[in-house]
């Protein structure tokens, strides 16, 4: 089986580097003119694949706005995970899990094993108990062709007062958890499974990204504050790595399909100028 960093960077370089968030929060629901229930959840989910399961690289589910509806948002999880990955596009699942022992294993028999009903090309995860913690999770990745992205610099206020703390060693909480990743993918070519999460809003905060060797999640584009401008400060040395992500500059021009298509042309478009330097 092919590696994900290998399918992940076939992905970018044929559809774009860009990730659409799939976000069904209740105000995006209203906006569509949809309930905020469970059969409101599964025609935003039908829209959105329709929409963009044949165009974009990735799509990244956020895994608590379908588990909020139970087990029939569940349910609607796994045909939207297995829809899309019909389509051909790689689906990055936003669970953020993270624990020790027997309880991460299963995490990661749920995510990152073919004979889960949630089965996903790659999963987001906290490594706030020590990236060792998360071993299970790169192991059972690794054995089938899976990614894991860890948090390292997120854009929410509150992270730098842990992700910027500094250890006895001099590195910053953050700088030991991108190093730990640049480990795991040392040697991996064309890219490494094993990625982090970067907020395109965080700014010049002297992080070496440089050596990472696998993808560079980037959240907080368009409706968060960022724009692609700012990829080039958060990223410089590594911007071939980087999956920018958008969800609502995208979704909240649906229900429309040809909307939602053009306004997710319109954001690889930007990114791509900046990424690669092409116009379009």
């Amino acid at each position: 089986m092919e590696s994900f960093g290998t399918r992940l960077r076939r992905a970018m370089d044929e559809r774009g580097p860009l990730c659409v968030g799939v976000d069904p929060h209740p105000g995006l629901l209203e906006r569509w003119g949809l309930r905020d229930d469970a059969d409101g959840l599964a025609a935003f989910c039908e829209r959105v694949v329709e929409a963009l399961g044949e165009r974009v690289a990735v799509v990244k589910p956020q895994s608590a706005f379908f588990e909020r509806h139970g087990s029939r948002g569940v349910a609607i999880l796994e045909s939207t995970i297995r829809q899309f990955r019909n389509f051909g596009c790689l689906v990055l699942l936003d669970v953020k899990r993270g624990d020790i022992g027997s309880t991460v294993r299963a995490y990661a028999d749920a995510y990152l094993d073919p004979s889960s009903s949630l089965y996903v090309d790659a999963i987001t995860a906290s490594p706030y108990l020590g990236v060792g913690s998360l071993a299970p999770m790169f192991e059972t990745a690794a054995a089938h062709g899976g990614g894991v992205f860890v948090l390292a610099l997120t854009s929410n206020p509150e992270g730098p007062s842990v992700q910027h703390a500094v250890g006895p060693d001099g590195r910053t909480v953050a700088q030991t958890v991108i190093d730990e990743i640049s480990q795991l993918n040392r040697g991996a070519q064309p890219l490494g499974s094993f990625g982090l999460v970067v907020g395109a809003t965080v700014g010049a905060t002297g992080h070496d990204l440089s050596g990472v060797g696998g993808p560079l999640l980037a959240p907080g584009l368009g409706a968060q504050g960022a724009t692609p401008d700012d990829l080039r400060t958060v990223f410089s040395g590594n911007l071939p790595a980087v999956l920018p992500s958008y969800s609502r500059e995208v979704l909240a021009h649906g229900p429309d399909t040809v909307a939602l298509q053009a306004a997710a042309e319109r954001a690889l478009a930007e990114c791509r100028a900046v990424l690669t330097g092409a116009a379009g």
